[in-house]
């Protein structure tokens, strides 16, 4: 692979907005849908789907189900990699929005266990599976879309919009589920109020297909396709796994802090202080809320940083930052004042942004375009099985038999150490040709 780029023309600003518009929406929806049922799993899945005599119990049970959407994220990344890597970015990315609605909706829509029994937890299992399938295919899309159509100089800085969708849709979720914890009370919410914002995901769905049907398709993709002779990869999938298993790996590995960490400042954090430290949930939920606007601030500026100084400086020190602020932070959560909390929150979840926002164009950088979709999307998602569900499972375990987050904090530093192997392994990609 080349290590600069060729000139390429940078498009005309209105079509270039359209494209990161959609992008942004559009990852913003499916992150709320996925999002959503993760601070539901925290809060009231327990009691709706898996009743149990001990909390901590019901929350493992919730959790389980949250983490299998995790473990269809690698193979929704095929299987979308796969169609956006033959057919496009543009169509590909509006199937996944699709299908990740119709999932969440029905959800909604699923009775209690007390009214159909175990078929309840069985089809709340099968939709999270769906939810996984779709939200895999998500991000490789809509990621790599904006950084073939930007230009190579600010690639770090375009490419980090489209990620701070994880975080608008996690703001949004939390601070619908926020606001109705305040409208309603507890026996509502748990009964029906929890059910809105899983209904509302219909209307976010239409805004969103809507948007990216009038998005073009990528220049790049259509090069490498015109220099192919017409002629789309045929199995991209086998093409990845005979010559580009190392950056699939490192892929994995570079993902597998940032995972971690989000996870733990969120999810777990959720679960922690609203089920053993007894934080009212509203309090926990605005904490969420306004980190998650710090944490979309620093996305952008850690991709500037990233164009600046280079992907693998910017990553390494946040890195650090993060591990040093889990040592700290986590166990000053333990005493549940309020304003500690929504301290250590926010800055975990600003560090996470940032090193999100250095990351995002590194995995573009890591493919050829023939096979990028499908090889960045498998190398990301497969991070969320270990980054994105295991950290929340596992914190939880070490809670029953330990009363305190340093284990937490010590668990969440082994994974920060994976990033931290995969840059020094990968080198710098700034510059490198996506053609």
């Amino acid at each position: 692979m080349s290590t600069t780029d060729a000139p390429v023309p940078a498009p005309p600003r209105g079509r270039f907005a359209k494209v990161l518009a959609a992008s942004v929406v559009g990852t913003t929806i499916e992150f709320y849908d996925f999002f959503l049922y993760g601070t539901a799993a925290a809060l009231v899945f327990d009691k709706v789907f898996f009743p149990s005599g001990d909390p901590l119990t019901g929350v493992l049970l919730a959790l389980a189900t949250y983490a299998v959407g995790f473990l269809a994220r690698p193979l929704g990344g095929v299987l979308f990699g796969h169609l956006g890597d033959r057919i496009g970015r543009r169509r590909t990315l509006s199937l996944s929005l699709i299908l990740m609605g119709g999932a969440t909706v029905a959800i909604g829509l699923i009775p209690s266990y007390a009214a159909i029994g175990v078929a309840a937890p069985l089809l709340l299992t099968a939709l999270r599976l769906v939810q996984g399938l779709a939200l895999g295919g998500e991000w490789g899309g809509a990621v790599l879309l904006v950084a073939e159509h930007g230009s190579a100089a600010r690639r770090g800085f375009w490419s980090s919009w489209p990620q701070t969708g994880g975080p608008l849709g996690n703001m949004i979720a939390t601070g619908v589920l926020a606001l109705l914890g305040l409208g309603v009370s507890n026996a509502e919410f748990l009964a029906w109020g929890w059910r809105i914002p899983f209904m509302l995901s219909a209307v976010l769905v239409v805004i969103g297909v809507w948007l990216r049907r009038a998005v073009e398709e990528s220049p790049i993709f259509l090069a490498a396709r015109e220099s192919a002779g017409g002629a789309p990869e045929r199995a991209p999938i086998a093409t990845v796994v005979r010559h580009h298993r190392k950056p699939v790996a490192v892929a994995a590995l570079a993902s597998v802090g940032e995972k971690a960490t989000y996870y733990t400042f969120s999810i777990f954090l959720i679960s922690y202080l609203t089920q053993i430290v007894h934080l009212p949930k509203g309090s926990v939920l605005t904490a969420i809320t306004i980190a998650s606007v710090f944490q979309v601030v620093a996305m952008p500026a850690g991709g500037l940083l990233a164009d600046r100084f280079g992907r693998r400086p910017c990553a390494l020190a946040v890195a650090v930052l993060i591990a040093g602020w889990a040592l700290v932070g986590l166990p000053l959560v333990d005493g549940g004042r309020s304003g500690v909390v929504t301290a250590v929150v926010v800055v975990g979840l600003t560090l996470h942004g940032l090193m999100t926002g250095a990351q995002s164009a590194f995995f573009a950088e890591l493919f050829p375009s023939e096979v990028r979709y499908t090889g960045a999307s498998l190398g990301y998602q497969s991070a969320t099985v270990v980054g994105g569900s295991l950290v929340p499972i596992v914190g939880v375990a070490l809670l029953q038999r330990f009363p305190s987050t340093v284990p937490v904090a010590l668990l969440l530093c082994a994974m920060i150490a994976c990033t931290v192997v995969a840059f020094l392994w990968a080198g710098e990609t700034r510059g490198r040709d996506l053609g």
